[in-house]
């Protein structure tokens, strides 16, 4: 098996995109008789990696049904566009709200086009390609779809963003969480324990639904949850449990922290500065053993994405 490929267990693999780093960005194909499917893609770079998948399980490309992006973050769905190409059986299943932009990627290239400049882009993303819309459908809250035998729950899951939803794998017992459920990287495991923080990258962190989302996953009693940033962490309902109650705590004093700091001067680097110093808390109570320098390297671009994200929720209307 190629080194980017890990089985989670009968018909469900990890794919590591290389997205910024190793064990950064994980795709996840799910394959029941004969029949296949992706959730999250990476980015154009990723869809050679991919595709090879699919040849080293002995799939054709004609065995895909669905390409699933649980929402239109580039990261986790900038390759969409390209791997349908070579899958000529597929079907893209897109939230509602973030559809459009897979089938007309101009808005999502020039919003990320400001952000990151055209040779940021480029090299990180690639030059985004439009699916036909008539290879294209939007999901709906409570939808059920199959691959093969195995049976997918999808659920809109608003609170990171407004074109999230995420799908449970009766199956496997767990969740395609996307960013819903936090990050965590393998960096800061402890003894197999993982850490798990909240992502509040731009523009549309919103913290209720946030946790009305979460706990409608809880509801199902998961047994791990598989998330994009990244692979399964959790494998019983109990331990997931106890890590949405850490992931909350951890919300919570995000959010406290946030409003602290609303009118704050230079309110940006003061917010990377007070998200800088809870993760370290957060991870030396984790009984992390890195050094704090290498803890901040490691989290550098989701302090800045995240306080950017908190900025723009700050500067909300109340509704």
């Amino acid at each position: 098996m190629p080194p980017y490929l890990l089985s989670l267990g009968p018909g469900l693999y990890r794919i590591d995109t290389a997205f910024q780093r190793d064990d950064f960005d994980a795709a996840y194909l799910i394959v029941d008789q004969g029949r296949a499917a992706f959730v999250d893609t990476g980015t154009n770079h990723a869809v050679p990696r991919l595709l090879g998948a699919l040849a080293h399980l002995g799939l054709a490309p004609e065995a895909v049904d669905w390409v699933i992006p649980t929402h239109v973050h580039l990261d986790h769905a900038g390759g969409v566009g390209l791997l349908m190409q070579s899958l000529p059986q597929a079907r893209l299943l897109a939230h509602p709200r973030g559809l459009r932009h897979l089938v007309d990627p101009r808005a999502l290239w020039a919003g990320a086009l400001a952000v990151y400049g055209e040779q940021e882009m480029l090299r990180s993303y690639g030059q985004l390609q439009a699916v036909p819309a008539e290879r294209a459908e939007a999901s709906e809250d409570g939808q059920r779809l199959r691959v093969g035998s195995r049976e997918l729950l999808l659920i809109d899951t608003p609170g990171h963003a407004r074109h999230h939803h995420c799908l449970f794998d009766a199956q496997s017992g767990c969740w395609f969480t996307g960013d819903t459920f936090g990050l965590s990287y393998r960096e800061f495991d402890v003894d197999g324990r993982p850490w798990l923080f909240p992502t509040s990258t731009p523009v549309q962190f919103d913290p209720p639904a946030l946790k009305q989302s979460m706990q409608r996953m809880l509801d199902l009693q998961p047994q791990g949850m598989l998330l994009t940033h990244f692979g399964r962490i959790g494998h019983s309902a109990a331990e997931v449990s106890a890590m949405h109650l850490r992931l909350l705590e951890l919300l919570d004093e995000t959010v406290a922290l946030s409003q602290a700091l609303h009118g704050a001067e230079n309110r940006h680097e003061a917010l990377k500065a007070a998200l800088s110093d809870l993760y370290l808390r957060s991870l030396a109570a984790h009984g992390c053993p890195l050094p704090p320098e290498r803890q901040l390297a490691l989290l550098a671009m989701d302090i800045e994405l995240n306080a950017q994200g908190i900025g723009v929720w700050l500067d909300k209307p109340a509704a």
